[in-house]
């Protein structure tokens, strides 16, 4: 299973620390990530939660490109709903204009946060629908054109991609033939059926042939146990955040002490279950599965614990099970 292994990070935000340490740690694995030889590292956008340092995702793709060499660094994904389509061209345009063929330019279609937040960014509650996401893209797309008048993005059109979560996005990615990233790591039960609608609609474009990644959340530990103590706290972090309630990553300490409800217990068991956790002969046998069981192109790899150290060394384990698969610096 030789397929190119990526990074997804939001530059997770843990009870006791603060947001500038979240992003100095974001520099440190993203350094680490190349070094390791892990194909891309995007960030993703979110807003208005405290747990969650990566909120200005430009000005941080700008941060990790400059703090790494050879590393593809982009977004996983700008809500596209929350911005000007001509600002996003702008910044966009500057980051590849400045790191050229390394910056990766990924779309979601939902905002990512609450409705208030998104009127908030917007300044306009007619803008906050996702009905015209389509328009959006295409016109995202023509200030990249060479004859646009928009500086620095003409000419300078970093490779566009679409996420998506259910088959919304998957079929317009392959209507417009743009690579499909799917969000198997928070809706896995519609990555396979996502998949299939993105290769069945897919058209020359961007593209000649379709190209799929999956996002997918990853605990290696040394062992099956150890790793499921590892991803506790982002389960209970997740789970409160379902409730209305987001926060910072609990510590592991917190998350044991936590009174959990039987239908708590419920929705942890089935949060832990669409992820691969374990040993490394568990994760392998679990990637191994889920990529045959997919076929996609290329994995992204999303791990969220509460040390860092033990993030660094869950994604040491992974790179040693797929040395064939990664391109160490």
């Amino acid at each position: 299973m030789s397929v190119p292994f990526s990074v997804l990070d939001l530059a997770p935000v843990v009870s006791g620390s603060t947001s500038g340490q979240a992003l100095r740690n974001t520099l440190d694995l993203a350094r680490h990530a190349e070094r390791l030889g892990f194909h891309r590292y995007w960030l993703a956008e979110h807003h208005a939660m405290p747990g969650i340092a990566s909120s200005a995702t430009a000005v941080l793709i700008g941060q990790v490109a400059a703090a790494t060499s050879a590393l593809r660094v982009g977004s996983g994904g700008i809500m596209l709903p929350n911005h000007a389509p001509m600002v996003v061209a702008e910044q966009f345009g500057t980051l590849e204009a400045l790191y050229p063929g390394r910056i990766d330019l990924g779309l979601g279609r939902a905002p990512g946060t609450d409705q208030a937040t998104a009127r908030a960014l917007r300044r306009s509650p007619d803008a906050l629908s996702v009905d015209d996401f389509p328009e959006q893209v295409v016109e995202l797309r023509n200030y990249f054109d060479a004859a646009s008048k928009v500086t620095p993005a003409a000419g300078n059109e970093p490779p566009i991609w679409l996420l998506g979560s259910s088959g919304y996005s998957a079929r317009l990615a392959g209507l417009l033939g743009l690579p499909f990233a799917f969000a198997h790591h928070f809706s896995a039960e519609n990555t396979v059926p996502a998949l299939a609608l993105y290769r069945e609609s897919f058209r020359p474009g961007a593209l000649e042939e379709p190209y799929s990644m999956i996002g997918v959340s990853v605990t290696a530990a040394e062992t099956d146990e150890r790793a499921r103590e590892l991803a506790a706290p982002q389960a209970l972090a997740f789970l409160r955040l379902r409730q209305g309630n987001p926060g910072l990553m609990p510590t592991p300490e917190e998350t044991a002490a936590h009174p959990y409800t039987p239908l708590e217990r419920q929705m942890i068991d089935a949060r832990l279950a669409d992820q691969v956790m374990g040993s490394p002969e568990t994760v392998r046998r679990q990637m191994d599965a889920l990529i045959e069981r997919t076929a996609v192109d290329e994995v992204m790899v999303t791990t969220m614990v509460y040390d860092h150290a033990d993030r660094l060394r869950s994604y040491d384990i992974l790179a040693e099970l797929y040395q064939d698969a990664l391109a160490p610096a």
